[in-house]
């Protein structure tokens, strides 16, 4: 994998792009953007940690077949992104996408074919992201596979170009189970720290673990009638790790308080959908739902 474009240079793209840049430079990695973007990253850049990354930008126009596509915009941005992103993809792509929830892995498998399409998600990736800056504390891991679990060709290929760039990265047994679990997790703790206002370490309440519990519970109701098993010890599990990374905050926190879209829709709302589908209550969901919804309004 030589030739890659990461669309999305937000707190994921931009760190993971930074890293992947080291190894294959400017002639090997670049940025998808829109004309708006590119003139504005010309002139403001992209701070990560202080310094301004040496990041190359395109357009549509100017984009390339590629071997590897990584997603790593907000849910809500998706749908251009797929529009943007068809010259990029060939015969022989790999798509790998980062966003969080559950979604857009069968959104890019709609559009480009299965086959095409590697799941994923980014774990322990702690930021602060205000403007054009980003701050990292933490790089997290990249967790990704096949849809059957198989070890593929690609699997290896991407593992090892991950393990040259220094990006830590996971190949779970059962990536489903993963990708549910961190769904559950983004669900409970993103929606009640966004509410909130909390920092991680302020996450750590009776009344929170009440109330993260509960909606887990509807999350794993209907994850059981979409054929994944998350049981009970990950819920436990989640919480430990939230209550761990600090004082930062989650991205749902920060874009309630920076006034940007919130990705409720995709995480407390495909609860709802999920279960309106499958004739399961989901009144822990529906509520924090409604009291973003609230909040964004």
């Amino acid at each position: 994998m030589k030739k890659i474009t990461i669309i999305g240079c937000g707190a994921v793209g931009a760190l993971y792009g930074l890293r992947l840049h080291r190894v294959l430079g400017s002639e090997g990695l670049a940025f998808l953007v829109d004309e708006g973007r590119r003139e504005r990253y010309g002139r403001e850049g992209v701070i990560i940690n202080g310094e301004r990354a040496p990041f190359r930008f395109i357009t549509a126009c100017e984009a390339e077949v590629q071997d590897l596509v990584i997603v790593a915009t907000k849910n809500h941005h998706l749908e251009d992104a797929i529009t943007m992103m068809r010259p990029l993809v060939g015969a022989h792509t790999t798509i790998l996408s980062l966003l969080n929830g559950i979604e857009s892995e069968e959104e890019l498998s709609a559009a480009f074919g299965p086959s095409h399409v590697l799941y994923g998600f980014c774990v322990g990736l702690n930021s602060t992201h205000t403007g054009n800056a980003i701050t990292y504390t933490a790089e997290g891991r990249i967790v990704f596979g096949e849809r059957d679990n198989t070890e593929s060709e690609r699997v290896r290929a991407l593992s090892a170009l991950f393990s040259r760039a220094g990006i830590a990265s996971q190949v779970p047994d059962d990536i489903m189970v993963a990708l549910y679990n961190k769904f559950m997790l983004n669900t409970a703790y993103n929606t009640i720290s966004a509410l909130l206002g909390a920092t991680y370490r302020e996450l750590d309440k009776d009344a929170v673990w009440r109330l993260a519990k509960a909606v887990s519970a509807e999350v794993q109701a209907v994850a059981k009638r979409e054929g994944v098993i998350l049981p009970d010890s990950l819920v436990e599990e989640n919480h430990q790790i939230v209550i761990s990374l600090g004082e930062g905050k989650t991205s749902m926190a920060q874009d309630m308080e920076a006034g940007r879209v919130t990705e409720n829709a995709w995480f407390c709302g495909t609860v709802i959908k999920l279960g309106l589908k499958h004739a399961i209550p989901t009144p822990v969901a529906s509520t924090l739902s409604a009291l973003v919804e609230a909040r964004e309004r």
